[in-house]
């Protein structure tokens, strides 16, 4: 139930994102739902909820098969409560136009968040969504907002050609960067981790420094280019709210240590994540 709550909520996030900055400026949006917007723009009854719901159901039988049951019935959810929130949140309030930037900054910031809520729980709210999932299975270390972006592109040249204005795609474009890199983030960065190689030759005093904090280090065991000299390098996963305290331990135990700091994600084990099947 907490994970259809918070899908549900992303959804509504998502609706008003839609509603709020991309109909009354007339921003083009990717995926089913910038399509439904061009099939609205040229039959006015045809609501962009329910047209989007329609556009759907191809893709949901193309994906029962090759993604599995729990996805698409959990997409499936979000699906339809996006589509009613759309034409819900339009039917009760209208929103007036703003400036065209901010519009597609705040609405492209505030749609990634409302999907970004639906991928951390193993769901797409359908269309092109499920379109990057079914690209992640064939591409899975490309990350999720970015597969996004591709079937997306192909809409935004129809919404340029249906408004009749390069603008309105460009603007879309814009807002469909921003959604992209806050999925990512939402995905991959609220649990961003660190991995830091250190070389130093007082190695085993900077591995007990770090091991007395409860860390785990591993030795990896190089040599030197130019000397040729034997060198133990230490490898030490932690988390982002840890680096300033790593920094002053390696130094404290050796100010001569060499030490790189690489950003980590998907960290899997004791004291990080857990493998889960659903996961993007």
């Amino acid at each position: 139930m907490k994970s259809y709550g918070i899908m549900a909520l992303g959804c509504v996030i998502f609706a008003l994102s839609f509603d709020w900055f991309f109909v009354p400026n007339q921003i083009g949006v990717g995926g089913l739902t910038g399509l439904a917007q061009v099939i609205n723009v040229l039959l006015p009854w045809a609501s962009v909820g329910i047209v989007t719901a329609i556009l759907n159901i191809p893709l949901f039988f193309l994906g029962w098969k090759l993604i599995g049951r729990h996805l698409l019935v959990s997409s499936l959810f979000s699906m339809v409560v996006s589509s009613l929130a759309i034409d819900g949140i339009n039917l009760l309030y209208k929103f007036q136009p703003m400036d065209t930037m901010l519009a597609c900054l705040m609405g492209g910031a505030l749609m990634g968040v409302g999907m970004g809520m639906v991928f951390t729980q193993g769901a797409t709210t359908g269309g092109t969504d499920v379109i990057a999932r079914l690209l992640g299975l064939k591409f899975p270390w490309l990350p999720m907002g970015r597969l996004v972006l591709i079937p997306d592109f192909v809409v935004l040249a129809l919404v340029a050609a249906v408004f009749g204005s390069i603008n309105a795609a460009l603007y879309g474009l814009v807002a469909l960067f921003v959604s992209t890199v806050v999925i990512d983030k939402i995905l991959y960065g609220l649990d961003e981790s660190k991995v830091a190689y250190i070389i130093s030759d007082s190695w085993r005093k900077t591995a007990d420094a770090i091991l007395a904090r409860d860390r785990g280090v591993t030795l990896l065991t190089a040599s030197g280019a130019f000397t040729g000299n034997e060198k133990q390098v230490l490898l030490v996963a932690f988390k982002q709210r840890e680096i300033v305290e790593m920094k002053r331990i390696v130094h404290e135990a050796d100010p001569c240590a060499f030490m790189i700091v690489c950003n980590a994600y998907d960290v899997l084990g004791e004291g990080f994540g857990e493998y889960k099947k659903e996961d993007l």
